[in-house]
């Protein structure tokens, strides 16, 4: 977490989630882990080119370099070899306040998206809903991306009060 929403967290979030999630210890309250941004490019493994398309398109939009992850193993059916490259991963803290609100006709997030052990995921079929993105940019044959927030909340009641705490936009 960064200093501005590290200090929000303990001074505001903290007490919030205190007093209505019941707890006694500190280090019991759920605390976000981390955001990944990822997107899988299957279809573009034998382009070099379109994987550093993508990859300047996800740096583009979240500011920071991502990561290109590999296959584990073969799939002759899917035409996969171990180790080929199969996604991009980026990990941020700068969703919530930044990205999100930004979003062209934004009407919030599907509040059901838990994973039941505290993890909120959430895709995006394009990134052209993002003001930094334009067509023009685009150069990689997918556009969408999935979002993973990492929370060490136990359950899904507890990530929703702690997202919902740090102003996650959700839908009522």
């Amino acid at each position: 977490m960064n200093h501005r929403l590290q200090s929000f967290y303990k001074e505001s979030i903290v007490p919030q989630l205190k007093e209505q999630l019941g707890y006694s210890n500190f280090h019991a309250i759920p605390k976000l882990e981390k955001i990944v941004v990822h997107r899988g490019i299957g279809a573009t493994n034998q382009n070099q080119r379109l994987i550093d398309a993508s990859l300047n398109e996800l740096a583009n939009l979240t500011a920071q370099k991502g990561v290109v992850t590999n296959s584990k193993k073969s799939i002759a059916t899917f035409k996969l070899r171990k180790n080929m490259p199969v996604g991009i991963a980026i990990t941020l803290c700068r969703l919530i306040n930044l990205a999100l609100p930004r979003i062209r006709d934004f009407n919030g997030l599907n509040n059901k998206s838990f994973d039941g052990r505290g993890s909120f995921s959430m895709g995006l079929s394009e990134c052209l809903m993002f003001p930094e993105m334009s067509y023009e940019n685009i150069e990689s044959g997918s556009s969408g991306l999935q979002i993973t927030i990492v929370t060490t909340a136990k359950t899904d009641n507890e990530a929703f009060a702690l997202l919902k705490a740090f102003q996650m936009p959700f839908r009522d």
